[in-house]
């Protein structure tokens, strides 16, 4: 910060302490709060979807992994009983084409027309707050003015310079103030009157790539319903697949190697 710089910061400190108790009026600008209010709301709403965007293809990549590992584990489970009927090779075969073919042919896609555009949203973010601290900045400023002009008037100064240059030094403060302020409140409502129509697209995208996944993923996995058992099949539509676990729990409790206890 360069000294004419640290200089306003700390007369600007100043007039805020100032402000607090009650020594200099504060300029209360109800549209302007209002529309900053709204561009909260919208930054708040943005950023949080960027994150849950980024979140959604982290998840995706983690699910089909976490797929892919259970699958392996699953093979290594059945060992030589699962070549008989090769259900289990079936199953990580179709996983492992899920994660390799689909995930990553959508991962391309997904970033061009979801993430980036989004991403790029909320960077005009950053220079829309400089903006908004500057105009406080100015606003500070014409008050600390404003004031100063108030006191010469209550109790004239023996220069007779001294209020008529502070009156043209609170002028040229309420113009720079005024122009970034008329700036800010007409177009902060254009910015978030596009949010619509910008994510309009990436809405569309979104929907058509979840589709596109789910699609693969059923395709996928209803392939894999030829492999397991007929009997398993009929059992689990008609209701009964619970009974036959049961079944084959109880069996297990009948070894005598599952009642031993240790000595």
């Amino acid at each position: 910060m360069s000294w004419s710089g640290f200089k306003k910061a700390v007369n600007r400190a100043g007039t805020t302490v100032m402000m607090k108790t009650g020594q200099i009026e504060k300029t209360i600008d109800r549209e302007f709060e209002l529309e900053e209010r709204r561009f909260r709301t919208l930054e708040s709403a943005a950023n949080k979807l960027q994150k849950e965007a980024k979140g959604y293809l982290d998840s995706l990549r983690a699910m089909t992994a976490a797929q892919t590992r259970i699958a392996e584990t699953i093979d290594a489970f059945y060992g030589e009983a699962g070549v008989n009927d090769g259900v289990s090779k079936f199953y990580r075969t179709a996983v492992e084409d899920l994660d390799a073919d689909t995930v990553k042919a959508l991962d391309g896609p997904y970033r061009a027309t979801v993430l980036e555009p989004i991403s790029r949203f909320c960077s005009y973010f950053p220079d829309i707050n400089d903006a908004i601290k500057k105009r406080s900045h100015k606003l500070l400023d014409y008050d600390a003015m404003r004031s100063k002009v108030k006191k010469l008037i209550d109790k004239p100064s023996d220069d007779v310079q001294k209020l008529p240059k502070a009156e043209k030094d609170a002028e040229t403060a309420k113009q720079i103030y005024e122009d970034l302020n008329n700036q800010l409140i007409s177009e902060l409502p254009q910015l978030i009157d596009l949010r619509v129509p910008y994510l309009d697209p990436s809405f569309e995208a979104l929907v058509k790539i979840q589709l596109k996944f789910c699609s693969e993923a059923y395709t996928r996995m209803a392939q894999v319903q030829q492999y397991l058992d007929p009997s398993t099949r009929e059992e689990y539509a008609g209701g009964f697949l619970d009974s036959r676990v049961e079944q084959v729990l109880q069996g297990m409790r009948d070894l005598s190697i599952t009642g031993m206890s240790a000595s």
